[in-house]
């Protein structure tokens, strides 16, 4: 058996074959372990040794092992530490959690629930681990996960990510569309002990109203028509792991009273179904609306909001951080060179200034866009002018009041159509962008233009 170094496990029992036998177990399943016969011996050891865990018996004379363990979360809190006991109670457990024990086992000991404590101690300090370095990389490189940037609000943004990361609470990310909301879940998940379970993104914008809580919650085969198969929602899809519900404004009020019941008592309910499913789930929410104002607005339920908003991290706008530009630039150019096997390691400092001197209202996603279309047809390995879509840098089209037909006896609704239909013209039919540059979602767009496909032409 190949031995882990980095697993290394102390045993402290003043019972030599209790111990000898311990070590001996632990070395067949990959650990490398050393013995301690007492409390002092095993605080001289550990300097050196450098356990991950500690194994100790409860009673032992000179230092009892709950003695050992207060010492150890003074002096060395990273170290797990599994207290066994042939003679606790329910008082000394309870004790010995409370100091940060991670488990009190009792002897003679269960084998397996043992090697099952072991993996997760281990899996807790891969997970400590990992947030270490991503926070020495988010100070010294400016970089967590997929999100950039050296600027006081990405690094305020970026902080609090990794805070967060390993815990459990709810998280609601706000701000406009592109800042790179999903961005920042992803890295929450990433960074968090759920980051071997799966991560389901829902965007509640681009669902249909009709099955928004079949998506959701699931069905049972037959639930309603069309319903010809069992299907799993996301709940159960996340299971494990983490549940991304996107534009959470954008689902229906009715829904929004059912989600809350999920999130409460953790238990779903697929349509056409009498029976509840245990999930396990972590819920983050984001939205591009100002969510008080949706709470006022009767578009967001404030019960809902409030067990939602347990933290809540506001993404920028990119014309607030507009120092980072060029990071950020040097990272979606890694990105899409891999995606289209091309070369362009700069931009030149005309397209540069360029970029400094756009409001950017799509903000990183259109900057990603905009650099993915430059790059495909980019000839070298410096990125031009000549590179970028014609008409690049107009935040909003260039139109004359007259060529809109604006004039007096038109409705409000009739200039809005018309405003919708020049600005999709001014996109190449983009219909992202077009939201974007309207200040509306992507679902309002395509419910103006379908409501508009029902009316007569003007």
């Amino acid at each position: 058996m190949k031995i882990n170094k980095d697993a290394r496990v102390l045993v402290v029992d003043d019972e030599a074959h209790q111990r000898e036998g311990l070590a001996t177990l632990l070395q067949s399943w990959g650990y490398e372990a050393e013995t301690a016969s007492n409390g002092r011996e095993a605080l001289d050891k550990i300097p050196s040794f450098n356990p991950v865990v500690v194994i100790c018996d409860l009673r032992m004379p000179d230092m009892s092992g709950m003695d050992l363990l207060r010492e150890l979360r003074h002096s060395r809190p990273s170290i797990s530490f599994i207290m066994l006991s042939g003679q606790g109670t329910i008082g000394e457990a309870v004790e010995a959690t409370k100091l940060g024990a991670f488990n009190f086992l009792e002897k003679p000991l269960d084998v397996k629930k043992l090697q099952v404590e072991l993996r997760n101690c281990l899996e807790r300090r891969m997970n400590e681990r990992e947030l270490e370095i991503a926070q020495r990389r988010l100070r010294d490189a400016g970089i967590l996960g997929s999100l950039v940037g050296r600027s006081k609000k990405m690094q305020e943004v970026m902080s609090l990510v990794a805070q967060v990361a390993p815990s459990s609470a709810s998280v609601l990310i706000t701000g406009e569309s592109g800042t790179g909301k999903e961005l920042a879940a992803r890295t929450i998940h990433e960074l968090s002990p759920r980051r071997m379970g799966p991560f389901v993104a829902v965007n509640c914008a681009a669902i249909p109203e009709s099955l928004m809580e079949s998506e959701i919650f699931g069905h049972e085969k037959g639930a309603f028509t069309g319903a010809m198969d069992r299907r799993a929602g996301c709940f159960e899809l996340a299971d494990g792991g983490t549940l991304l519900l996107d534009e959470i404004g954008e689902m229906p009020i009715a829904t929004q009273a059912k989600l809350l019941r999920v999130l409460e008592d953790s238990k779903v309910r697929r349509l056409g179904s009498k029976a509840e499913i245990v999930t396990d789930v972590r819920v983050l929410a984001a939205t591009n609306k100002v969510p008080e104002e949706a709470v006022a607005k009767g578009q967001l339920r404030s019960d809902l909001y409030f067990r939602l908003n347990v933290v809540h991290i506001a993404m920028p706008p990119l014309r607030e951080h507009l120092e980072d530009l060029e990071s950020l630039i040097e990272r979606l150019l890694e990105e899409l060179n891999q995606k289209h096997q091309k070369n362009v390691r700069v931009v030149d400092s005309e397209v540069l200034d360029l970029f400094r001197r756009y409001s950017w209202p799509g903000n990183v996603r259109e900057l990603r866009n905009t650099l993915e279309r430059a790059v495909v047809v980019c000839s070298g390995e410096v990125l031009r002018r000549a590179d970028l879509a014609p008409g690049f840098g107009q935040t909003t089209p260039a139109v004359a009041e007259g060529d809109l037909m604006i004039r007096p006896g038109l409705t409000v609704a009739e200039v809005e159509r018309l405003l919708i239909r020049e600005t999709l013209a001014f996109t190449s039919n983009n219909k992202t962008r077009a939201a974007e540059i309207l200040g509306i979602s992507l679902k309002t767009l395509h419910n103006k233009l379908k409501e508009y496909e029902s009316q007569p032409q003007s």
